[in-house]
């Protein structure tokens, strides 16, 4: 089968058929992974959201000292991995705002305390955007950042932050925020030192199907490149208490799309994602069926989409995502961080 094209790819996004493009994209799935439909038990932790940007979309951020601001200390983080573990997480989802204080060594702290409840869990933390900014604090380079990190626990980083790639969205999105060009390259470094990561794409807002192939296009080079990405991940974008309120955020026959054009087009890719904490678990487990092969897991508890106005639950237990994966007529597998079935 050859390869999809760009302007292939632009066509099935005009396209309405979304039957069609669904049933292409699980064969395509079931190609790569059979029936198999992973989950995770983990458990995110969203330690600040204090942040020295201010990106439209956000409505996570908060400056120091306005009303609902909030930052972890230490012990909150340990107490919360501690808890989790004792319900058999496997996984540390761990991201946050830019913190306008913390200092590098903060961050290596944390690791370390959370690495040392169990060597066995693996800690999936920080956008590259964050990685940067630690470097900018730091005055590092970013590969030694990188290296500093991994040696206090890193595992793998998180797909945050890569919104949109086109450089005439972001500037009006998320302006003050890194590049396309430096998003990939802190991905490209740890993919090199043998890292493994996710990445995403934010859709629903000012962005075109032609930036969303442009955003495609780029992560299957990087692939091709690295081969260092796990999975791919659609996020819709919330609109409620952001800047951009005024815009409706895509629906749900959009999401799926999208997904089901991702998994056609990113054939370098094993695994596409239904991030179902921000889409709902009801589209996630239809998404089984245009694409999708990964429904994430437990989550346990998640500010960043909450604070824009999600109302899904904040935790599923493990017999409830088994019995959604079920219903779809999937076979549900646990995996680890990496993709090895528990």
């Amino acid at each position: 089968m050859s390869r999809i094209t760009d302007a292939e790819a632009l066509r099935l996004f005009q396209s309405h058929d979304l039957n069609a493009i669904g049933a292409m994209a699980n064969a395509v799935r079931e190609a790569k992974n059979g029936n198999a439909a992973y989950y995770i038990l983990n458990r995110h932790i969203n330690y600040s959201n204090l942040c020295v940007l201010d990106c439209d979309f956000c409505a996570f951020y908060r400056r120091p000292g306005e009303e609902g601001g909030y930052e972890l200390s230490l012990d909150q983080i340990v107490e919360k991995a501690k808890n989790a573990l004792a319900l058999g997480i496997t996984e540390i989802h761990l991201v946050g705002g830019l913190h306008p204080t913390w200092k590098l060594a903060h961050y290596v702290e944390m690791l370390r305390a959370l690495q040392a409840l169990d060597s066995r869990l693996h800690l999936k933390a920080f956008t590259s955007i964050e990685i940067r900014h630690f470097a900018r604090l730091a005055k590092r380079t970013t590969d030694d950042i990188l290296a500093t990190l991994r040696d206090a626990g890193l595992g793998s980083l998180t797909g945050g932050g890569a919104e949109i790639f086109a450089p005439e969205i972001r500037k009006q999105i998320c302006g003050p925020k890194e590049t396309a060009d430096q998003w990939l390259e802190v991905h490209r470094t740890w993919h090199k030192m043998g890292g493994r990561s996710t990445c995403t794409m934010l859709i629903g807002h000012i962005e075109t199907f032609e930036h969303r192939v442009d955003h495609l296009r780029r992560l299957r080079e990087l692939q091709d490149e690295t081969g260092g990405f796990t999975a791919f991940v659609t996020l819709p974008f919330q609109p409620a208490n952001s800047k951009l309120a005024h815009l409706p955020g895509p629906s749900g026959y959009d999401l799926l799309k999208t997904l089901a054009i991702a998994r056609l087009y990113l054939d370098n890719f094993d695994h596409i994602k239904a991030y179902w904490i921000s889409m709902g678990m009801k589209l996630a487990q239809v998404a089984l069926s245009f694409g999708v092969d990964d429904i994430d897991g437990t989550v346990m508890e998640e500010k960043i989409f909450h604070m824009a106005g999600v109302q899904t639950p904040q935790q599923v237990a493990r017999a409830e995502l088994e019995r959604t994966i079920r219903e779809a007529g999937r076979e549900p597998v646990q995996r680890d961080s990496l993709y090895q079935e528990v």
